[in-house]
């Protein structure tokens, strides 16, 4: 396995007179710039094009939201786990249920169980297409963000024939969810998946077929599974390095104990075209997933009976799940109220951010790009 690059020291050249030696510069990459994905600001030291040291800065979105979730109810905290990671928010808001549940002791029907188990999934594809489009318009390609809004905007469209909104769908509920499927919205999502199986092919051929993208991502930000797990990395990043590490496996939660479908998928070389392969096989993998779903959803209730106010005992709860970035993760404490005395988030955009730093010394700057876009972070998750 590659290590980290490692620090590169970077030395004047002999007989070189003293006004050609290139100084170091200070350059602000961010906040507004685009390919930071978000309000993100790098302070990067370079000599010549290459970098010598990085110091991402953050903080420019900070909302206060774990302290929002403790003053609200338990049902009125979950519209707020939309603002975390804003490009997977079913699957925030599902993280955030969970723990309620665990904390409250609540009994979620099994209807309920497939549906959310399809809501999140195609909020996990929804992220990857927004990142798959984004990274490529980093590296310099055009069509591919035309090709996955286009079926993003086909998930976004059912998302809000479901609850309504398009963006901030505030659907998952304490017990289950807001509203069943509306009519005809299960033949619709059959037809999406089988179109977008076969898109999820042109995606591979017109990627994997472009040598400057191979150029830019092969050998690119290598870190091995040995530095994933010092760093707490999980997700695409940590599977990337070779470990099957997924918590729909490893900390099954919901009905994925029972989709035999549901395998990690994992690449070896832990650099960003690894990072790539394993999100487009994840891709795959939520198609195989809602077709599962779909096969065996059974009928019945949506949502336990459990009012919109209700008290939690005493208790003290962590529930995580497998995110579209790795670990999210709710930490709440009870005191017998009807919202949590304390709440925590963990963020898996934050954690990986860490990373970035370590696999940016000695890299050029155009590098610096590449490898902060394959990293998929959202700022909302970062800064909370």
């Amino acid at each position: 396995m590659t290590e980290v690059q490692p620090y590169v020291e970077i030395q004047t050249p002999q007989g070189v007179e003293d006004e050609l030696v290139t100084e170091e510069l200070i350059l602000n990459l961010g906040p507004q710039h685009p390919s930071t994905h978000g309000v993100l600001r790098l302070v990067l030291r370079l000599h010549g094009e290459r970098i010598v040291e990085c110091l991402p800065v953050m903080g420019y979105l900070h909302r206060g939201l774990e302290k929002i979730y403790e003053n609200r109810t338990y049902e009125g905290g979950i519209r707020y786990a939309d603002q975390a990671d804003y490009v997977a928010v079913m699957l925030n808001e599902w993280a955030y249920a969970l723990a309620t549940e665990a904390c409250a002791e609540i009994e979620v029907p099994r209807r309920a169980e497939f549906l959310r188990t399809i809501v999140g999934e195609l909020s996990r594809a929804s992220a990857h297409l927004v990142w798959l489009g984004t990274y490529l318009l980093d590296l310099g390609a055009t069509t591919p963000i035309l090709w996955c809004f286009r079926d993003r905007e086909q998930i976004l469209d059912m998302f809000e024939e479901i609850c309504g909104s398009r963006f901030n769908h505030n659907y998952y509920r304490p017990g289950g969810l807001l509203y069943d499927f509306p009519p005809g919205l299960l033949s619709k999502l059959e037809r999406f998946i089988d179109r977008w199986e076969k898109n999820i092919d042109e995606y591979r051929e017109l990627i994997e077929g472009n040598e400057i993208f191979l150029e830019r991502t092969v050998g690119i930000g290598v870190f091995d599974s040995k530095t994933a797990i010092a760093y707490g990395i999980g997700g695409p990043m940590l599977r990337a390095t070779g470990v099957p590490h997924d918590l729909r496996v490893d900390r099954p939660y919901s009905i994925y104990p029972e989709l035999k479908s549901m395998k990690p998928v994992t690449a070896q070389d832990g650099d960003a075209f690894s990072r790539y392969q394993v999100r487009l096989g994840e891709m795959k993998l939520v198609v195989a997933l809602v077709r599962e779903c779909l096969d065996k959803l059974p009928g019945g209730p949506v949502r336990a009976r459990v009012g919109h106010v209700f008290k939690a005992k005493p208790n003290e709860v962590y529930f995580p799940i497998e995110g579209a970035k790795g670990e999210i993760g709710y930490y709440m404490i009870s005191k017998g109220g009807p919202n949590p005395f304390r709440a925590k988030m963990r963020g898996a955009s934050f954690c990986n951010l860490q990373l970035l730093p370590t696999l940016l010394r000695g890299r050029l700057v155009a590098d610096a790009i590449a490898i902060l876009g394959s990293i998929d972070i959202v700022l909302g998750e970062v800064d909370r």
